[in-house]
């Protein structure tokens, strides 16, 4: 695949881009993004050689979509539209059922392929891009059987090349998981984060009494709210059965205080050291 489009340029968009370059130096890099101080950037860091509109999408090998989820269900149509017979479009999206739902019925539903990389950090923007973030991350590929044979072969040689792992998901399951293991873990972020700001109004007492722990959790409040918006939206339903188990566990938490019944709360964390090990087996 020698021209590779990247609709969206930061973070998920930016870090392929660089990736495949690595491996494929003679593939060239397109860039498509309605912030042009992005693609500025993005030009200037050799991200990417050119930039490039929707117009030109009929010559691209290989268009990929990292842009919010609400903006991609309404533009993925648009992108099909103008490409050509041969050209591969995957999406990097965080939900899956409503992307997928978005063009189940389109004349070149089997140009596209649905996948979630599981991997990112708290930044946003070109700067943020960088070698090696998928190495060893997992890649979720929805409806695999819906994409044209050679050109889903295509996809996943190129994700293994780079160091991803594949994993196979309806993108109804795709999105009922990825509340629990991602999605309530951001809204956990944002509130602790919010917590401490309303209680601390001493920044300094913030800046100096903030150890690892506390930095390490709090670390996704530092996302980019564009972004997660409209995630929270798009998984809204599963979102709200997941918060719901998550403030029952936080309220027996609390009463389990109030009760002095610290045995059971020692239960119940030693309880939950088990995820080390399911963690463990994840790496």
């Amino acid at each position: 695949m020698k021209h590779i489009y990247m609709i969206g340029i930061g973070l998920i968009g930016g870090s392929f881009a660089i990736d495949i370059k690595e491996h494929n130096p003679s593939a060239k890099i397109y860039g498509i993004d309605i912030n042009e101080a992005y693609l500025d950037e993005s030009l200037a860091l050799g991200v990417i050689d050119e930039k490039a509109t929707l117009e030109d999408l009929e010559k691209a090998d290989l268009v990929i979509v990292s842009i919010p989820v609400d903006v991609t269900v309404k533009l993925l149509p648009t992108i099909l539209d103008k490409i050509g017979d041969n050209t591969l479009v995957v999406d990097a999206g965080s939900t899956k059922e409503a992307i997928c739902k978005e063009v189940e019925h389109h004349p070149k539903r089997r140009n596209f392929l649905a996948a979630h990389p599981i991997a990112g950090t708290e930044n946003s923007g070109p700067k943020a891009a960088i070698s090696g973030l998928y190495k060893g991350k997992t890649n979720i590929i929805c409806e695999v059987e819906k994409t044209t044979f050679k050109l889903q072969e295509k996809a996943l040689e190129l994700f293994r090349a780079i160091g991803m792992r594949i994993r196979y998901m309806d993108p109804v399951s795709h999105d009922k998981h990825i509340a629990y293991v991602s999605h309530l873990s951001h809204i956990s972020a944002f509130m602790l984060g919010k917590t401490v700001i309303n209680k601390e109004k001493n920044e300094r007492d913030i800046f100096d009494m903030a150890g690892s722990g506390f930095e390490s959790t709090v670390r996704l409040a530092k996302s980019s709210p564009a972004m997660w918006t409209p995630i929270f939206k798009q998984n809204k339903e599963n979102l709200i059965e997941t918060l719901e188990e998550y403030i029952n566990n936080l309220q027996q938490f609390k009463e389990l205080m109030q009760q002095d019944n610290f045995s059971e709360i020692f239960n119940e964390m030693e309880n939950t050291n088990y995820i080390k090990q399911i963690l463990n087996g994840i790496k």
